[in-house]
């Protein structure tokens, strides 16, 4: 039964609390597209993708009008292209071009995909792609890439971490030009979820159907605004307090997803609950931590705030919803967050602490700007570290990490937008050169003695 005061705490949390559907994403299998010859596969691609996605953006535009929700982004994420494209001899990066051609004909603003699962070694086709990711950033604007080079069950593939710390150097100088934006496209994950709608590692699993719609949700202002009002509270009534608010982000995001669904006639899949931060004022999870309690993020307590907040946040969800997947929790990128850029630039907040807060947080090192001199082995040695975190711990870890070549500890990106500015951030410079040239898997970890 509708509640009048239920309507207006909705409205209020939309114009005032920054409440918004992040993005509505169409998941689409290319599995039916492979073909020998690139040319014809890249027809089927492109076909099939206009072809589900046409009334996307318009389903979008008027369940806005409709309901009054912001919904950001209206997205695309394809099956992994490195699947798509070993059929075929030719250089993956005209699949690149064809999502690229296919975004923009359906009008989306992003589309994920351009990926591929080495968790366990290389098929074929996956090098291929990997080492074409540089080109094929640099020349597209839409396309995002990921690759998956560890998991819990399978270790880590110390040879995908390697060629992944020169493939993120390379995107980097490839696009120098424009901020290096090239590497803000890119993710390299460990247990990748394959239902994920955020960007930019967002792509299409195989056990997932046809097409599918899911939905990421996001409220970092709305959280801070129900803890605002309770200065006194003690911390097992904060937990309670965001429990609560995350249900209520949490049924906007599940209506928005079922209306979709059936206005597309396809499967309505997940709600990611994730808190996704921007750099708007009163949209920042640090402003949250900060509310809990800390001077600032990354002070002593930031971690077990943190920790508070993704349990609380995915407890709320899960009582709202029954299909939460997905990330779902509190996301830390931190060109992304104003409270993270103020604390990354103030000195408060430092990569390891980043690394410390991705173990009781969604995803992982998120959108950090390093100098520009940050060496590939350095780079594929950060993303080893993350992805060990999730190994160990049975979750997915990730590595957004842009070196911004030409620029030095204090100087900045800006990027505009969602993607907001990345202040450049300081990196251990002890070599980590021999671990990583050793190469071969590093095992997967005993589940049976866990302590």
């Amino acid at each position: 039964m509708l509640n009048v005061y239920d309507i207006l705490e909705t409205i209020r949390m939309i114009q005032d609390e920054c409440l918004d559907i992040r993005t509505i994403t169409m998941g689409i299998s290319l599995l039916d597209c492979i073909d020998s010859d690139i040319d014809k596969a890249c027809d089927k691609v492109y076909d099939k993708i206009t072809r589900c996605a046409k009334d996307l953006v318009k389903v979008g535009e008027d369940l806005e009008k409709e309901y009054g929700i912001p919904i950001i982004n209206k997205r695309l994420s394809v099956t992994p292209i490195a699947i798509v494209s070993a059929a075929c001899k030719s250089s993956p990066v005209k699949f690149a071009l064809t999502m690229e051609k296919a975004a923009k004909a359906v009008g989306v603003n992003l589309i994920g995909g351009y990926s591929a699962l080495v968790q366990k070694g290389f098929s074929a086709g996956d090098l291929e792609l990997i080492n074409s990711i540089p080109e094929a950033l640099a020349l597209t604007s839409n396309v995002c890439s990921s690759v998956n080079i560890g998991s819990t069950k399978t270790g880590i593939n110390l040879d995908a971490c390697k060629i992944m710390g020169r493939i993120v150097k390379e995107t980097a100088e490839k696009t120098v030009d424009n901020n290096c934006f090239g590497a803000a496209k890119l993710v390299v994950f460990c247990n990748a979820p394959d239902d994920n709608p955020f960007m930019a590692g967002a792509f299409h699993g195989v056990g997932q159907p046809d097409c599918i719609i899911n939905v990421g949700v996001s409220g970092p202002g709305v959280v801070r605004a129900a803890l605002s009002k309770y200065p006194d509270a003690d911390i097992t009534e904060i937990a309670d307090i965001i429990k609560k608010t995350s249900y209520k982000i949490t049924r906007v995001g599940q209506l928005v997803g079922v209306k979709a669904s059936e206005r597309l006639g396809v499967p309505f899949g997940i709600v990611d609950l994730s808190l996704a931060p921007t750099p708007a004022v009163g949209d920042s999870v640090a402003h949250i931590l900060e509310e809990i309690g800390l001077e600032k993020c990354g002070a002593p307590g930031t971690t077990a705030t943190l920790a508070l907040l993704n349990d609380a946040v995915k407890k709320g969800g899960v009582m709202a919803c029954s299909r939460i997947g997905g990330l779902s929790g509190a996301f830390i990128p931190v060109s992304e967050d104003a409270g993270m850029i103020d604390a990354a630039k103030s000195g408060s907040l430092c990569i390891e602490k980043l690394e410390a807060m991705t173990a009781v947080c969604s995803v992982g090192l998120d959108m950090i700007v390093v100098p520009g001199n940050t060496t590939a082995d350095t780079i594929a040695a950060i993303i080893a570290d993350e992805a060990a975190i999730g190994m160990v711990n049975s979750k997915t870890t990730a590595v957004r990490i842009i070196p911004a070549i030409g620029k030095d500890i204090g100087e900045e990106l800006d990027w505009g937008g969602l993607f907001g500015c990345g202040p450049v951030m300081k990196v251990n410079t002890n070599s980590p050169s021999k671990f990583i040239n050793r190469g071969g898997q590093i095992p997967a970890p005993l589940q049976s003695l866990k302590n």
